[in-house]
This record gives C-alpha cells, sequence and structure tokens, in this order.
C-alpha cells in the first residue's frame, strides 16, 4: 500500500497571518502559555526536511504540504509528489480560521487523496539517515510503542498536562487497563522496548485504571481509518475541539490516534523512542548538532524554546549541521 507524508507549517513572520492571528487572540480567550511565537518561529530548515526526505525516503508515495495559506519562495509546487493544501481545502469553514495545531491535525483524514498508510511530521521533525516503509508500517499496520506513564502536574505549562489527561480520559471509555494488558502482553512487553519503560508498564499493572501514556514525540504513522473511526465515536468531542481557534485545556490531540492504534492491537510494537531523538534548543546545543552531523539517529526533532536570545547565532549553527549532510538542492526547490 501507498505511503503518503503529510507535514505542516506555518510562516510566523507572514504580516497578514499575525494581523489575523491578533484580531482573534482579541476576540477569544486562550492560553497565552502555550501560544508564544516559539510555536511559530520559523528556523529556515525546511528545505532540509525536503532533501531529507528525496535523499533518505524516496519510496514516499506523495507528500502533502499543509499551510494557513503561505509557502516558502523556495519551494517547487509543481513537483509530481508535492500538493499543497490550504487549512480552507480540507477543515470546515466553520472551525476556520485556527491557530490550534490539535485543529490542524486533528482533521487530516479529510485531505483529498490522502492514502490510507501516511506519516505525520511536525515541521521540526527531520530525516538523517535512510528510512525505508516498513521502517513505519509493516502489513498495513504502524510501528509503534505501548508505553505507560502517569500525567505528570506541570504548573509550568497550563496546558499540555490537560491535553494529556483528556486523550487518556477518552481511551478509557473504550478500553480497560488490566483486560487489555492480558490481551495484548506482547504489546506491552516486547522485548525491544527500552529497559525504562519495560520496566514502566511492569510498575502499571499495580494500577486497575490508566493513569496516562508516553508518546515518543517523533514522526507519527497514521491510519486514515483510525481518524474515521473515533470521528465516527467521538465526533460531538472532537467538533467542540476544532472549534477551539487556539491551544485549549479541553482539547485532545493527535497522540489520542495513535494510543487508539495500540489499544486496539492495530500497530506493530518496535522500539520507537530509538528511531528520534528530540531536543530542546538552547544557546548551547552542541549534542543536537553532533547528532544531526554523525546522523546518530533515523529522524531528529528540534524543539523550539522561548529562551533562546542569540537566534541569529543559533539559526546559522543550525544550516550549517543540516548542510553538511544535506548541502545539494533537491526538485522539491525551484531550479
Amino acid at each position: 500500500m501507498p505511503i503518503d507524508f503529510v507535514i505542516a507549517w506555518v510562516d510566523g513572520t507572514d504580516p497578514a497571518w499575525q494581523a489575523e492571528r491578533a484580531a482573534y487572540q482579541k476576540r477569544e480567550k486562550h492560553c497565552a502559555s502555550s501560544d508564544g511565537m516559539a510555536r511559530y518561529r520559523d528556523w529556515e530548515l525546511l528545505k532540509f526536511w525536503f532533501r531529507g526526505v528525496e535523499q533518505f525516503a524516496p519510496w514516499v508515495n506523495h507528500i502533502y504540504f499543509v499551510t494557513w495559506g503561505h509557502l516558502p519562495q523556495w519551494l517547487n509546487t509543481d513537483h509530481p509528489k508535492l500538493t499543497v493544501v490550504k487549512h480552507s481545502d480540507y477543515i470546515p469553514a466553520e472551525f476556520l480560521p485556527t491557530f490550534n495545531s490539535n485543529v490542524i491535525e486533528l482533521n487530516f483524514h479529510r485531505i483529498l487523496g490522502l492514502s490510507e498508510q501516511f506519516v505525520y511530521f511536525n515541521d521540526d521533525m527531520f530525516l538523517l539517515r535512510p528510512v525505508a516503509p516498513e521502517d513505519f508500517f509493516i502489513k498495513g499496520k504502524p510501528k509503534d510503542m505501548l508505553a505507560l506513564q502517569p500525567v505528570v502536574a506541570n504548573r509550568d505549562d497550563s496546558v499540555m498536562p490537560y491535553i494529556y489527561l483528556n486523550n487518556a480520559m477518552m481511551l478509557a471509555g473504550y478500553f480497560d487497563k488490566r483486560d487489555n494488558m492480558k490481551r495484548q502482553p506482547g504489546a506491552y512487553f516486547h522485548p525491544g522496548y527500552p529497559p525504562l519503560y519495560f520496566l514502566y508498564n511492569l510498575m502499571e499493572m499495580v494500577f486497575p485504571r490508566f493513569t496516562g501514556f508516553y508518546t515518543v514525540h517523533g514522526p507519527s504513522a497514521l491510519l486514515k481509518s483510525t481518524y474515521e473511526e473515533l470521528w465516527e465515536k467521538e465526533g460531538d468531542y472532537l467538533t467542540e475541539v476544532s472549534r477551539h481557534r487556539f491551544r485549549d485545556k479541553r482539547d485532545v490531540n493527535q497522540y489520542l490516534l495513535r494510543e487508539w492504534q495500540k489499544l486496539s492491537g492495530n500497530f506493530v510494537p518496535c522500539n520507537a523512542h530509538s528511531s528520534c531523538r528530540y531536543f530542546n534548543l538552547g544557546e548551547n546545543n552542541a549534542e543536537l548538532t553532533k547528532t544531526i552531523r554523525g546522523q546518530k539517529s533515523r529522524s531528529v526533532c528540534i524543539n523550539d524554546s522561548e529562551k533562546i536570545t542569540e537566534t541569529e547565532t543559533v539559526k546559522k549553527m543550525l544550516a550549517e549541521a543540516f548542510l553538511s549532510i544535506l548541502p545539494k538542492p533537491c526538485s522539491f526547490e525551484k531550479s
């Protein structure tokens, strides 16, 4: 079966987008702590995402580039493997405009032409070395890791802990923890899992109810049918979430879909933790650049931070690291 890639991108420097966002900020109540400019900052690394896909995943069937409407000037939109998808092309008009990544992600199944199997990338996730279709799907089933981990009462973030709990609450309405562990023990105790998460799952056997889930923050192998099933069962809730123009503590997010696939037994267990290394940007990013230059993982996630002051220095450092492994322009770039 074909495997598509989906990537969502926003140009936080676009004046038209900034004006629209500011206008809706004044009208609607939302949590500003989850909507800082670090969520929208462009590090000018997108071309390395496309170079990485062309070099390391040439087998991809099609790429759907999801955007508010703006485009990088260098992007070759005539590429036969590329479709630009504006929010208005697939998100129902009643939910637009939206500045909530959860809304953008929870409606992907509406993208016209999207294959049943697809991999979703945030725009801060990059391929660093060759990947095969079997790294994401085996016989139509997504590869992933079922790991239990309690939701943490992190008062430094007034939105995400609630979203993780909302995910768990919805899943608990359909799956019984102890029954699920009995039905698919190999999904919880796969020999390839990292010892730490193997131990977490073992300790969680003491508790009869789900306390939360650990999901690797990396490329997500998803099935369009999972979206359709969840929208059929929880359409009212997902509709209400889709009305939140900014991130809201009442949201659920795309991790809900991954956990649904796992608890349904519709996945292949693997050590997903080893396939993507996660970094928070800071002033000193030596380990991150070392990982990129040494191609130490199949993929990397580079999470932005409001604490960075030397923006141009960090931007140059990242670009140089990616240029060391992906120096040549690709066919997704205008000649």
